[in-house]
Protein backbone atom coordinates (compact mmCIF):
# COMPACT_ATOMS: atom_id res chain seq x y z
CA UNK A 1 0.00 0.00 0.00
CA UNK A 2 1.22 3.49 -0.80
CA UNK A 3 2.04 5.96 1.87
CA UNK A 4 -0.24 8.91 2.34
CA UNK A 5 -3.29 7.26 0.86
CA UNK A 6 -5.51 10.11 1.92
CA UNK A 7 -5.73 13.07 -0.43
CA UNK A 8 -4.16 16.44 0.27
CA UNK A 9 -5.63 18.47 3.06
CA UNK A 10 -8.55 20.61 2.07
CA UNK A 11 -8.92 18.76 -1.20
CA UNK A 12 -12.39 17.84 -2.41
CA UNK A 13 -12.90 14.28 -3.58
CA UNK A 14 -13.75 13.65 -7.22
CA UNK A 15 -15.75 10.60 -6.25
CA UNK A 16 -17.93 12.69 -3.97
CA UNK A 17 -18.96 14.84 -6.91
CA UNK A 18 -19.52 11.87 -9.20
CA UNK A 19 -21.82 10.17 -6.73
CA UNK A 20 -23.71 13.45 -6.24
CA UNK A 21 -23.90 12.67 -2.54
CA UNK A 22 -21.80 15.47 -1.12
CA UNK A 23 -18.37 17.02 -0.94
CA UNK A 24 -15.60 15.17 0.84
CA UNK A 25 -12.80 17.20 2.36
CA UNK A 26 -9.77 16.53 4.47
CA UNK A 27 -9.24 18.47 7.68
CA UNK A 28 -5.66 17.85 8.72
CA UNK A 29 -2.83 20.15 7.95
CA UNK A 30 -4.94 22.57 5.99
CA UNK A 31 -3.47 25.81 4.86
CA UNK A 32 -4.48 28.96 6.73
CA UNK A 33 -7.74 30.57 5.70
CA UNK A 34 -7.37 32.81 2.70
CA UNK A 35 -4.04 31.31 1.66
CA UNK A 36 -4.23 30.31 -2.01
CA UNK A 37 -3.34 26.71 -2.82
CA UNK A 38 -0.19 26.70 -4.92
CA UNK A 39 -0.09 24.41 -7.95
CA UNK A 40 3.34 24.16 -9.52
CA UNK A 41 3.10 24.10 -13.32
CA UNK A 42 6.82 24.31 -13.79
CA UNK A 43 8.75 21.92 -15.77
CA UNK A 44 12.52 22.18 -15.94
CA UNK A 45 14.87 20.43 -13.59
CA UNK A 46 14.63 20.94 -10.71
CA UNK A 47 10.89 21.71 -10.81
CA UNK A 48 8.55 22.40 -7.99
CA UNK A 49 10.48 25.18 -6.29
CA UNK A 50 7.40 26.88 -4.96
CA UNK A 51 6.21 27.88 -1.49
CA UNK A 52 5.08 24.33 -0.83
CA UNK A 53 8.39 22.62 -1.53
CA UNK A 54 10.34 25.35 0.25
CA UNK A 55 8.33 24.84 3.41
CA UNK A 56 8.47 21.04 3.33
CA UNK A 57 12.11 20.38 2.56
CA UNK A 58 14.07 19.16 -0.42
CA UNK A 59 12.40 18.45 -3.73
CA UNK A 60 12.02 14.76 -4.55
CA UNK A 61 13.95 15.26 -7.82
CA UNK A 62 17.09 15.65 -5.68
CA UNK A 63 17.13 11.90 -4.98
CA UNK A 64 18.98 11.06 -8.21
CA UNK A 65 21.73 13.52 -7.31
CA UNK A 66 22.57 11.57 -4.18
CA UNK A 67 24.52 8.37 -3.69
CA UNK A 68 22.49 5.26 -4.53
CA UNK A 69 22.90 3.99 -0.96
CA UNK A 70 20.92 7.03 0.27
CA UNK A 71 18.01 6.74 -2.19
CA UNK A 72 15.68 4.72 0.01
CA UNK A 73 16.22 6.78 3.16
CA UNK A 74 15.79 10.03 1.22
CA UNK A 75 12.49 8.90 -0.35
CA UNK A 76 11.07 7.63 2.94
CA UNK A 77 12.05 10.71 4.94
CA UNK A 78 11.15 13.42 2.42
CA UNK A 79 7.48 14.52 2.50
CA UNK A 80 7.75 15.70 -1.12
CA UNK A 81 8.26 12.06 -2.21
CA UNK A 82 4.89 10.93 -0.88
CA UNK A 83 2.45 10.01 -3.61
CA UNK A 84 -1.04 11.29 -2.90
CA UNK A 85 -3.69 8.59 -3.26
CA UNK A 86 -3.24 5.34 -5.12
CA UNK A 87 -2.74 1.79 -3.92
CA UNK A 88 0.98 1.44 -4.72
CA UNK A 89 3.91 3.61 -3.70
CA UNK A 90 5.94 3.59 -6.91
CA UNK A 91 8.72 5.82 -5.59
CA UNK A 92 9.48 3.54 -2.65
CA UNK A 93 9.15 0.56 -4.95
CA UNK A 94 11.80 1.71 -7.39
CA UNK A 95 14.22 3.19 -4.83
CA UNK A 96 13.73 0.78 -1.90
CA UNK A 97 12.50 -2.57 -3.24
CA UNK A 98 14.73 -2.77 -6.32
CA UNK A 99 18.51 -2.51 -5.82
CA UNK A 100 20.20 0.27 -7.80
CA UNK A 101 21.68 -2.14 -10.35
CA UNK A 102 18.16 -3.33 -11.25
CA UNK A 103 16.84 0.17 -11.91
CA UNK A 104 16.43 -0.56 -15.68
CA UNK A 105 14.29 -3.61 -14.81
CA UNK A 106 12.09 -1.50 -12.52
CA UNK A 107 11.67 1.14 -15.23
CA UNK A 108 10.72 -1.56 -17.75
CA UNK A 109 8.10 -3.01 -15.40
CA UNK A 110 6.71 0.45 -14.69
CA UNK A 111 6.52 1.19 -18.42
CA UNK A 112 4.60 -2.05 -19.04
CA UNK A 113 2.25 -1.28 -16.15
CA UNK A 114 1.76 2.22 -17.59
CA UNK A 115 0.68 0.74 -20.94
CA UNK A 116 -1.67 -1.64 -19.14
CA UNK A 117 -3.22 1.27 -17.24
CA UNK A 118 -4.04 2.89 -20.59
CA UNK A 119 -5.69 -0.39 -21.63
CA UNK A 120 -7.75 -0.37 -18.42
CA UNK A 121 -8.84 3.21 -19.07
CA UNK A 122 -9.77 2.46 -22.68
CA UNK A 123 -11.71 -0.74 -21.96
CA UNK A 124 -13.60 0.80 -19.05
CA UNK A 125 -14.60 3.90 -20.99
CA UNK A 126 -15.53 2.09 -24.21
CA UNK A 127 -17.30 -1.03 -22.94
CA UNK A 128 -18.84 0.16 -19.67
CA UNK A 129 -18.75 3.92 -19.10
CA UNK A 130 -20.05 5.10 -22.50
CA UNK A 131 -22.86 2.48 -22.83
CA UNK A 132 -24.24 3.42 -19.42
CA UNK A 133 -24.08 7.11 -20.30
CA UNK A 134 -25.97 6.33 -23.50
CA UNK A 135 -28.61 4.46 -21.48
CA UNK A 136 -28.93 7.38 -19.06
CA UNK A 137 -29.40 9.87 -21.90
CA UNK A 138 -32.03 7.57 -23.44
CA UNK A 139 -33.90 7.31 -20.13
CA UNK A 140 -33.75 11.08 -19.74
CA UNK A 141 -35.10 11.40 -23.32
CA UNK A 142 -32.34 13.75 -24.44
CA UNK A 143 -31.97 14.66 -28.10
CA UNK A 144 -28.98 13.35 -30.04
CA UNK A 145 -27.32 16.78 -30.15
CA UNK A 146 -27.64 17.41 -26.42
CA UNK A 147 -26.50 13.87 -25.62
CA UNK A 148 -23.57 14.23 -28.03
CA UNK A 149 -22.13 17.37 -26.44
CA UNK A 150 -22.84 16.26 -22.84
CA UNK A 151 -22.93 12.54 -22.08
CA UNK A 152 -21.06 11.40 -25.20
CA UNK A 153 -18.40 14.07 -24.73
CA UNK A 154 -18.06 13.03 -21.09
CA UNK A 155 -17.75 9.39 -22.09
CA UNK A 156 -15.12 10.04 -24.76
CA UNK A 157 -13.19 12.52 -22.61
CA UNK A 158 -13.44 10.61 -19.34
CA UNK A 159 -9.79 9.46 -19.24
CA UNK A 160 -8.55 12.98 -20.06
CA UNK A 161 -10.80 14.73 -17.55
CA UNK A 162 -10.22 12.22 -14.76
CA UNK A 163 -6.46 12.37 -15.29
CA UNK A 164 -6.56 16.18 -15.22
CA UNK A 165 -8.68 16.30 -12.06
CA UNK A 166 -6.44 13.77 -10.30
CA UNK A 167 -3.31 15.68 -11.37
CA UNK A 168 -4.75 19.00 -10.16
CA UNK A 169 -5.45 17.40 -6.75
CA UNK A 170 -1.74 17.46 -5.94
CA UNK A 171 0.38 20.62 -6.33
CA UNK A 172 3.35 18.47 -7.37
CA UNK A 173 1.52 16.95 -10.35
CA UNK A 174 -0.46 19.96 -11.58
CA UNK A 175 1.95 20.33 -14.48
CA UNK A 176 0.74 16.95 -15.74
CA UNK A 177 -2.77 18.34 -16.05
CA UNK A 178 -1.75 21.41 -18.04
CA UNK A 179 0.63 19.38 -20.18
CA UNK A 180 -1.98 16.70 -20.87
CA UNK A 181 -4.87 19.08 -21.64
CA UNK A 182 -2.81 21.35 -23.89
CA UNK A 183 -0.71 18.52 -25.31
CA UNK A 184 -3.78 16.48 -26.26
CA UNK A 185 -5.27 19.60 -27.82
CA UNK A 186 -2.24 20.15 -30.02
CA UNK A 187 -2.06 16.45 -30.92
CA UNK A 188 -5.75 16.08 -31.84
CA UNK A 189 -6.02 19.36 -33.79
CA UNK A 190 -2.87 18.63 -35.80
CA UNK A 191 -2.01 14.93 -36.06
CA UNK A 192 -5.56 13.54 -35.92
CA UNK A 193 -7.13 16.30 -38.00
CA UNK A 194 -4.27 16.14 -40.48
CA UNK A 195 -4.52 12.35 -40.64
CA UNK A 196 -8.22 12.59 -41.52
CA UNK A 197 -7.42 14.95 -44.40
CA UNK A 198 -4.70 12.56 -45.61
CA UNK A 199 -6.90 9.47 -45.38
CA UNK A 200 -9.88 10.99 -47.19
CA UNK A 201 -9.93 14.56 -48.55
CA UNK A 202 -13.30 16.17 -47.86
CA UNK A 203 -15.33 19.35 -47.55
CA UNK A 204 -15.51 20.50 -43.93
CA UNK A 205 -18.81 21.49 -42.32
CA UNK A 206 -18.33 25.26 -42.21
CA UNK A 207 -20.64 26.45 -39.45
CA UNK A 208 -19.91 23.67 -36.92
CA UNK A 209 -16.19 24.03 -37.62
CA UNK A 210 -16.14 27.81 -37.11
CA UNK A 211 -18.30 27.51 -33.99
CA UNK A 212 -16.07 24.87 -32.37
CA UNK A 213 -12.80 26.58 -33.27
CA UNK A 214 -14.00 29.93 -31.90
CA UNK A 215 -15.13 28.36 -28.62
CA UNK A 216 -11.87 26.46 -28.33
CA UNK A 217 -9.80 29.58 -28.99
CA UNK A 218 -11.76 31.40 -26.27
CA UNK A 219 -11.05 28.52 -23.85
CA UNK A 220 -7.33 28.58 -24.69
CA UNK A 221 -7.24 32.37 -24.28
CA UNK A 222 -8.90 32.12 -20.86
CA UNK A 223 -6.37 29.50 -19.79
CA UNK A 224 -3.53 31.67 -21.10
CA UNK A 225 -4.79 34.61 -19.04
CA UNK A 226 -5.16 32.43 -15.94
CA UNK A 227 -1.55 31.28 -16.33
CA UNK A 228 -0.42 34.87 -16.95
CA UNK A 229 -1.99 36.18 -13.73
CA UNK A 230 -0.86 33.06 -11.86
CA UNK A 231 -4.14 32.26 -10.14
CA UNK A 232 -7.68 31.05 -10.72
CA UNK A 233 -10.55 32.24 -8.56
CA UNK A 234 -13.88 30.60 -7.80
CA UNK A 235 -15.61 32.81 -10.36
CA UNK A 236 -13.10 31.91 -13.06
CA UNK A 237 -13.39 28.18 -12.32
CA UNK A 238 -17.18 28.45 -12.53
CA UNK A 239 -16.70 30.51 -15.70
CA UNK A 240 -15.00 27.52 -17.37
CA UNK A 241 -17.99 25.32 -16.59
CA UNK A 242 -20.41 28.11 -17.53
CA UNK A 243 -18.69 28.52 -20.90
CA UNK A 244 -19.23 24.84 -21.61
CA UNK A 245 -22.91 25.14 -20.69
CA UNK A 246 -23.11 28.08 -23.12
CA UNK A 247 -21.40 25.94 -25.76
CA UNK A 248 -24.01 23.20 -25.28
CA UNK A 249 -26.76 25.80 -25.56
CA UNK A 250 -25.19 27.17 -28.75
CA UNK A 251 -25.02 23.69 -30.32
CA UNK A 252 -28.69 23.04 -29.52
CA UNK A 253 -29.76 26.46 -30.77
CA UNK A 254 -27.79 26.16 -34.03
CA UNK A 255 -29.29 22.73 -34.65
CA UNK A 256 -32.82 24.01 -34.03
CA UNK A 257 -32.28 27.00 -36.36
CA UNK A 258 -30.83 24.79 -39.08
CA UNK A 259 -33.77 22.39 -38.85
CA UNK A 260 -36.19 25.27 -39.09
CA UNK A 261 -34.40 26.51 -42.21
CA UNK A 262 -34.57 23.07 -43.79
CA UNK A 263 -38.19 22.70 -42.81
CA UNK A 264 -37.45 19.28 -41.32
CA UNK A 265 -36.93 18.03 -44.88
CA UNK A 266 -34.66 15.24 -46.09
CA UNK A 267 -32.52 17.35 -48.38
CA UNK A 268 -28.94 16.12 -48.77
CA UNK A 269 -26.47 17.77 -46.41
CA UNK A 270 -24.53 20.72 -47.72
CA UNK A 271 -20.93 21.62 -47.03
CA UNK A 272 -22.07 23.46 -43.88
CA UNK A 273 -23.54 20.32 -42.33
CA UNK A 274 -21.75 17.16 -41.18
CA UNK A 275 -23.14 14.07 -42.85
CA UNK A 276 -25.03 11.58 -40.72
CA UNK A 277 -25.36 7.85 -41.29
CA UNK A 278 -28.61 6.48 -42.63
CA UNK A 279 -31.07 4.58 -40.46
CA UNK A 280 -29.73 1.25 -41.69
CA UNK A 281 -26.17 2.32 -40.93
CA UNK A 282 -27.19 3.54 -37.48
CA UNK A 283 -28.81 0.22 -36.74
CA UNK A 284 -25.74 -1.66 -37.91
CA UNK A 285 -23.43 0.64 -35.96
CA UNK A 286 -25.47 0.38 -32.79
CA UNK A 287 -25.57 -3.36 -33.15
CA UNK A 288 -21.80 -3.64 -33.26
CA UNK A 289 -21.22 -1.09 -30.52
CA UNK A 290 -23.83 -2.41 -28.13
CA UNK A 291 -21.26 -4.63 -26.47
CA UNK A 292 -19.29 -7.75 -27.23
CA UNK A 293 -20.80 -9.71 -24.41
CA UNK A 294 -23.97 -11.73 -24.74
CA UNK A 295 -25.23 -10.83 -28.20
CA UNK A 296 -23.44 -13.66 -29.98
CA UNK A 297 -24.78 -16.17 -27.45
CA UNK A 298 -28.45 -15.36 -27.98
CA UNK A 299 -30.23 -18.54 -29.22
CA UNK A 300 -32.11 -18.55 -32.52
CA UNK A 301 -35.13 -20.11 -30.83
CA UNK A 302 -36.01 -18.48 -27.48
CA UNK A 303 -35.72 -20.89 -24.59
CA UNK A 304 -35.61 -20.72 -20.82
CA UNK A 305 -32.07 -20.80 -19.48
CA UNK A 306 -31.05 -21.58 -15.95
CA UNK A 307 -29.63 -18.80 -13.79
CA UNK A 308 -26.27 -20.57 -13.65
CA UNK A 309 -26.12 -20.76 -17.46
CA UNK A 310 -27.02 -17.07 -17.77
CA UNK A 311 -24.32 -16.14 -15.25
CA UNK A 312 -21.54 -18.14 -16.91
CA UNK A 313 -22.51 -16.86 -20.37
CA UNK A 314 -22.66 -13.24 -19.23
CA UNK A 315 -19.24 -13.49 -17.57
CA UNK A 316 -17.53 -14.80 -20.70
CA UNK A 317 -15.54 -11.96 -22.30
CA UNK A 318 -14.60 -14.09 -25.33
CA UNK A 319 -16.50 -14.59 -28.57
CA UNK A 320 -15.05 -17.87 -29.82
CA UNK A 321 -16.32 -17.40 -33.39
CA UNK A 322 -14.68 -13.97 -33.56
CA UNK A 323 -11.52 -15.40 -31.96
CA UNK A 324 -11.06 -17.85 -34.83
CA UNK A 325 -11.55 -15.17 -37.48
CA UNK A 326 -9.23 -12.52 -36.06
CA UNK A 327 -5.46 -12.24 -36.76
CA UNK A 328 -2.78 -13.14 -34.23
CA UNK A 329 -2.08 -9.60 -33.03
CA UNK A 330 -5.77 -9.08 -32.23
CA UNK A 331 -5.69 -12.28 -30.16
CA UNK A 332 -2.65 -11.11 -28.20
CA UNK A 333 -4.32 -7.80 -27.41
CA UNK A 334 -7.53 -9.60 -26.45
CA UNK A 335 -5.63 -11.86 -24.04
CA UNK A 336 -4.27 -8.73 -22.36
CA UNK A 337 -7.77 -7.29 -22.06
CA UNK A 338 -9.53 -10.42 -20.79
CA UNK A 339 -8.52 -10.03 -17.08
CA UNK A 340 -9.67 -6.39 -17.11
CA UNK A 341 -12.93 -7.23 -18.87
CA UNK A 342 -13.66 -10.10 -16.48
CA UNK A 343 -13.19 -7.93 -13.39
CA UNK A 344 -15.28 -5.16 -14.93
CA UNK A 345 -18.04 -7.61 -15.86
CA UNK A 346 -18.15 -8.73 -12.22
CA UNK A 347 -18.36 -5.21 -10.80
CA UNK A 348 -19.99 -2.93 -13.41
CA UNK A 349 -23.54 -3.42 -14.73
CA UNK A 350 -24.23 -2.35 -18.32
CA UNK A 351 -27.67 -1.30 -19.56
CA UNK A 352 -28.01 -1.46 -23.36
CA UNK A 353 -31.14 0.24 -24.78
CA UNK A 354 -30.41 -1.30 -28.21
CA UNK A 355 -31.14 -4.82 -26.95
CA UNK A 356 -34.60 -6.23 -26.48
CA UNK A 357 -33.86 -7.29 -22.91
CA UNK A 358 -31.81 -4.11 -22.21
CA UNK A 359 -28.90 -6.45 -21.37
CA UNK A 360 -30.76 -7.71 -18.29
CA UNK A 361 -28.85 -10.65 -16.80
CA UNK A 362 -30.71 -11.45 -13.60
CA UNK A 363 -28.05 -13.41 -11.65
CA UNK A 364 -25.21 -11.13 -12.74
CA UNK A 365 -27.16 -7.92 -12.10
CA UNK A 366 -28.10 -9.16 -8.65
CA UNK A 367 -24.42 -9.83 -8.03
CA UNK A 368 -23.70 -6.25 -9.17
CA UNK A 369 -25.91 -4.94 -6.36
CA UNK A 370 -23.27 -6.32 -3.99
CA UNK A 371 -20.04 -5.83 -5.95
CA UNK A 372 -20.60 -2.33 -7.35
CA UNK A 373 -21.15 -0.52 -4.00
CA UNK A 374 -18.34 -2.58 -2.49
CA UNK A 375 -16.06 -1.47 -5.33
CA UNK A 376 -16.98 2.17 -4.73
CA UNK A 377 -16.15 2.18 -1.01
CA UNK A 378 -12.93 0.22 -1.51
CA UNK A 379 -11.62 2.53 -4.27
CA UNK A 380 -12.82 5.81 -2.73
CA UNK A 381 -9.74 7.53 -1.30
CA UNK A 382 -7.76 4.33 -2.00
CA UNK A 383 -9.94 2.33 0.39
CA UNK A 384 -9.55 4.68 3.36
CA UNK A 385 -13.31 5.09 3.77
CA UNK A 386 -14.07 1.43 3.12
CA UNK A 387 -11.65 0.31 5.86
CA UNK A 388 -12.98 2.84 8.36
CA UNK A 389 -14.56 1.13 11.36
CA UNK A 390 -17.89 2.39 12.69
CA UNK A 391 -17.56 3.01 16.45
CA UNK A 392 -14.21 1.22 16.12
CA UNK A 393 -15.98 -2.13 15.74
CA UNK A 394 -17.69 -2.73 12.39
CA UNK A 395 -15.97 -1.77 9.11
CA UNK A 396 -17.79 0.21 6.44
CA UNK A 397 -17.10 -2.45 3.82
CA UNK A 398 -18.82 -5.01 6.05
CA UNK A 399 -21.92 -2.83 6.33
CA UNK A 400 -21.99 -2.33 2.56
CA UNK A 401 -21.62 -6.08 2.04
CA UNK A 402 -24.48 -6.82 4.44
CA UNK A 403 -26.88 -4.28 2.91
CA UNK A 404 -25.89 -5.22 -0.64
CA UNK A 405 -26.45 -8.92 0.03
CA UNK A 406 -29.94 -8.29 1.40
CA UNK A 407 -30.89 -6.11 -1.59
CA UNK A 408 -29.43 -8.65 -4.02
CA UNK A 409 -31.48 -11.49 -2.51
CA UNK A 410 -34.67 -9.39 -2.58
CA UNK A 411 -34.06 -8.43 -6.22
CA UNK A 412 -33.37 -12.04 -7.21
CA UNK A 413 -36.58 -13.26 -5.57
CA UNK A 414 -38.84 -10.56 -7.01
CA UNK A 415 -37.58 -10.65 -10.63
CA UNK A 416 -37.38 -13.17 -13.47
CA UNK A 417 -34.72 -14.13 -15.99
CA UNK A 418 -36.87 -13.30 -19.01
CA UNK A 419 -38.03 -9.74 -18.33
CA UNK A 420 -36.12 -6.81 -16.83
CA UNK A 421 -37.76 -5.04 -13.88
CA UNK A 422 -39.26 -1.58 -14.20
CA UNK A 423 -36.42 -0.11 -12.17
CA UNK A 424 -33.75 -1.59 -14.45
CA UNK A 425 -32.65 1.93 -15.46
CA UNK A 426 -31.23 2.30 -11.93
CA UNK A 427 -28.52 -0.16 -12.95
CA UNK A 428 -27.34 2.34 -15.59
CA UNK A 429 -26.64 4.90 -12.86
CA UNK A 430 -24.98 2.22 -10.73
CA UNK A 431 -22.84 1.16 -13.70
CA UNK A 432 -21.96 4.78 -14.43
CA UNK A 433 -20.78 5.30 -10.86
CA UNK A 434 -18.85 2.00 -10.70
CA UNK A 435 -17.10 2.57 -14.04
CA UNK A 436 -16.29 6.14 -13.00
CA UNK A 437 -14.64 4.81 -9.85
CA UNK A 438 -12.58 2.36 -11.94
CA UNK A 439 -11.47 5.18 -14.26
CA UNK A 440 -10.65 7.40 -11.31
CA UNK A 441 -8.58 4.66 -9.65
CA UNK A 442 -6.70 3.92 -12.89
CA UNK A 443 -6.13 7.64 -13.51
CA UNK A 444 -4.71 8.04 -9.99
CA UNK A 445 -2.24 5.20 -10.55
CA UNK A 446 -1.41 6.67 -13.98
CA UNK A 447 -0.58 10.10 -12.56
CA UNK A 448 1.52 8.59 -9.75
CA UNK A 449 3.55 6.38 -12.06
CA UNK A 450 4.17 9.28 -14.45
CA UNK A 451 5.43 11.38 -11.56
CA UNK A 452 7.71 8.50 -10.56
CA UNK A 453 9.12 8.25 -14.09
CA UNK A 454 9.66 11.99 -14.01
CA UNK A 455 11.73 11.66 -10.83
CA UNK A 456 13.74 8.77 -12.29
CA UNK A 457 14.56 10.48 -15.58
CA UNK A 458 14.65 14.05 -14.21
CA UNK A 459 11.79 15.07 -16.51
CA UNK A 460 9.20 17.72 -15.76
CA UNK A 461 5.54 16.94 -15.25
CA UNK A 462 4.67 19.23 -18.14
CA UNK A 463 6.67 17.30 -20.73
CA UNK A 464 5.33 13.99 -19.40
CA UNK A 465 1.81 15.37 -19.70
CA UNK A 466 2.19 16.65 -23.25
CA UNK A 467 3.80 13.39 -24.43
CA UNK A 468 2.97 10.15 -22.62
CA UNK A 469 -0.27 11.22 -20.93
CA UNK A 470 -1.57 13.14 -23.94
CA UNK A 471 -0.67 10.36 -26.38
CA UNK A 472 -2.13 7.66 -24.18
CA UNK A 473 -5.42 9.45 -23.66
CA UNK A 474 -5.69 10.44 -27.35
CA UNK A 475 -4.85 7.10 -28.94
CA UNK A 476 -8.44 5.90 -28.76
CA UNK A 477 -9.79 9.07 -30.38
CA UNK A 478 -7.12 8.80 -33.06
CA UNK A 479 -8.08 5.29 -34.15
CA UNK A 480 -11.84 5.94 -33.93
CA UNK A 481 -11.67 9.19 -35.92
CA UNK A 482 -9.40 7.75 -38.62
CA UNK A 483 -11.63 4.66 -38.88
CA UNK A 484 -14.68 6.88 -39.21
CA UNK A 485 -12.95 8.81 -41.99
CA UNK A 486 -12.03 5.64 -43.88
CA UNK A 487 -15.64 4.48 -43.62
CA UNK A 488 -16.81 7.60 -45.45
CA UNK A 489 -17.55 10.06 -42.64
CA UNK A 490 -14.53 12.41 -42.63
CA UNK A 491 -16.62 15.50 -41.79
CA UNK A 492 -18.06 13.84 -38.72
CA UNK A 493 -14.58 12.73 -37.61
CA UNK A 494 -13.16 16.20 -38.25
CA UNK A 495 -15.92 17.81 -36.19
CA UNK A 496 -15.21 15.37 -33.35
CA UNK A 497 -11.57 16.54 -33.27
CA UNK A 498 -12.57 20.05 -32.23
CA UNK A 499 -15.82 19.36 -30.39
CA UNK A 500 -14.46 16.75 -27.98
CA UNK A 501 -11.41 18.65 -26.75
CA UNK A 502 -13.56 21.68 -25.84
CA UNK A 503 -15.08 19.52 -23.13
CA UNK A 504 -11.66 18.33 -21.98
CA UNK A 505 -10.14 21.77 -21.46
CA UNK A 506 -13.19 23.53 -20.00
CA UNK A 507 -14.30 20.75 -17.67
CA UNK A 508 -10.80 19.41 -16.97
CA UNK A 509 -9.34 22.76 -15.88
CA UNK A 510 -12.57 24.18 -14.43
CA UNK A 511 -13.56 21.13 -12.40
CA UNK A 512 -9.98 20.25 -11.51
CA UNK A 513 -9.36 23.67 -9.91
CA UNK A 514 -12.87 23.93 -8.45
CA UNK A 515 -12.41 20.72 -6.47
CA UNK A 516 -9.30 22.16 -4.81
CA UNK A 517 -11.21 25.09 -3.35
CA UNK A 518 -12.76 25.15 0.11
CA UNK A 519 -14.93 27.68 1.92
CA UNK A 520 -11.81 29.29 3.39
CA UNK A 521 -9.68 29.04 0.25
CA UNK A 522 -11.38 30.29 -2.89
CA UNK A 523 -8.23 30.94 -4.93
CA UNK A 524 -5.90 28.38 -6.52
CA UNK A 525 -2.49 29.80 -7.31
CA UNK A 526 -0.86 28.58 -10.52
CA UNK A 527 2.88 28.97 -11.02
CA UNK A 528 3.96 28.48 -14.66
CA UNK A 529 7.65 28.97 -13.88
CA UNK A 530 8.74 27.08 -16.98
CA UNK A 531 9.15 28.33 -20.53
CA UNK A 532 7.70 25.02 -21.71
CA UNK A 533 4.25 25.91 -20.36
CA UNK A 534 4.14 29.06 -22.48
CA UNK A 535 5.43 27.23 -25.56
CA UNK A 536 2.68 24.67 -25.09
CA UNK A 537 -0.05 27.28 -24.76
CA UNK A 538 1.30 29.27 -27.68
CA UNK A 539 1.57 26.20 -29.92
CA UNK A 540 -2.05 25.26 -29.27
CA UNK A 541 -3.27 28.77 -29.94
CA UNK A 542 -1.19 29.03 -33.11
CA UNK A 543 -2.50 25.71 -34.45
CA UNK A 544 -6.08 26.87 -33.91
CA UNK A 545 -5.42 30.19 -35.63
CA UNK A 546 -3.81 28.34 -38.55
CA UNK A 547 -6.87 26.15 -39.03
CA UNK A 548 -9.24 29.09 -38.46
CA UNK A 549 -7.57 31.01 -41.28
CA UNK A 550 -6.49 28.28 -43.70
CA UNK A 551 -9.68 26.19 -43.74
CA UNK A 552 -11.99 29.04 -44.90
CA UNK A 553 -9.23 30.19 -47.27
CA UNK A 554 -9.49 26.79 -48.97
CA UNK A 555 -13.29 27.14 -49.17
CA UNK A 556 -13.43 24.32 -46.59
CA UNK A 557 -11.96 21.89 -49.15
CA UNK A 558 -9.39 20.01 -47.10
CA UNK A 559 -6.87 17.79 -48.84
CA UNK A 560 -3.49 16.18 -48.35
CA UNK A 561 -1.54 19.45 -48.37
CA UNK A 562 -3.48 20.65 -45.31
CA UNK A 563 -2.91 17.32 -43.57
CA UNK A 564 0.83 17.31 -44.25
CA UNK A 565 1.16 20.90 -42.96
CA UNK A 566 -0.58 20.02 -39.69
CA UNK A 567 1.56 16.94 -39.07
CA UNK A 568 4.78 18.84 -39.85
CA UNK A 569 3.62 21.56 -37.47
CA UNK A 570 3.22 19.02 -34.66
CA UNK A 571 6.66 17.52 -35.30
CA UNK A 572 8.20 21.01 -35.17
CA UNK A 573 6.34 21.77 -31.93
CA UNK A 574 7.49 18.49 -30.39
CA UNK A 575 11.12 19.22 -31.28
CA UNK A 576 10.93 22.70 -29.76
CA UNK A 577 9.25 21.32 -26.61
CA UNK A 578 11.90 18.64 -26.10
CA UNK A 579 14.76 21.05 -26.77
CA UNK A 580 13.24 23.40 -24.19
CA UNK A 581 12.87 20.59 -21.68
CA UNK A 582 16.54 19.65 -22.01
CA UNK A 583 17.47 23.33 -21.77
CA UNK A 584 18.91 23.58 -25.26
CA UNK A 585 16.42 26.41 -25.79
CA UNK A 586 16.23 28.81 -22.88
CA UNK A 587 15.42 32.41 -22.19
CA UNK A 588 16.59 34.58 -19.34
CA UNK A 589 13.09 35.97 -18.98
CA UNK A 590 9.71 35.15 -20.48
Amino acid sequence: MGQGAMGPAGTLSLAGVLSLVGVLAGDSGAQPAGTPLTLDLGGTVPPGWDALSHSRGLDCWEVRKRNSSEWCRFVRSNPDCRLEGGFLDYLQGVFCVFPPRLLPLAVTLYALWLLYLFIILGVTAEKFFCPNLSAISTNLKLSHNVAGVTFLAFGNGAPDVFSAVVAFSNPRTAGLAIGAVFGAGVFVTTVVAGGIALVKPFTAASRPFLRDVIFYMVAVFLTFMVLYFGRITLGEALGYLGLYVFYVFTVVLCTWIHRRQRGEGLAPPGPWEPEMPTDAEEQESSGTNSGDYGEEYRPLIPSRETSLRILTTALSPLDYLKWRRKPWYWRIFKVLKVPVELVLLLTVPVVDPDKDDLNWKRPLNCLHILTSPLLCVLTLKSGAYGLYQIQGIFPVWGLVTLVGSVLAVITFITTSNEEPPKYHCVFAFLGFLASAMWINAAATELVNILRTLGVIFQLSNTVLGLTLLAWGNSIGDTFSDLTMARQGYPRMAFSACFGGIIFNILVGVGLGCLLQMTSSQLVVKLEPDSLLVWILAGALGLSLVFSFVSVPAQCFQLGKVYGVCLILYYLAFLCVALLTEFRVIRLSAI
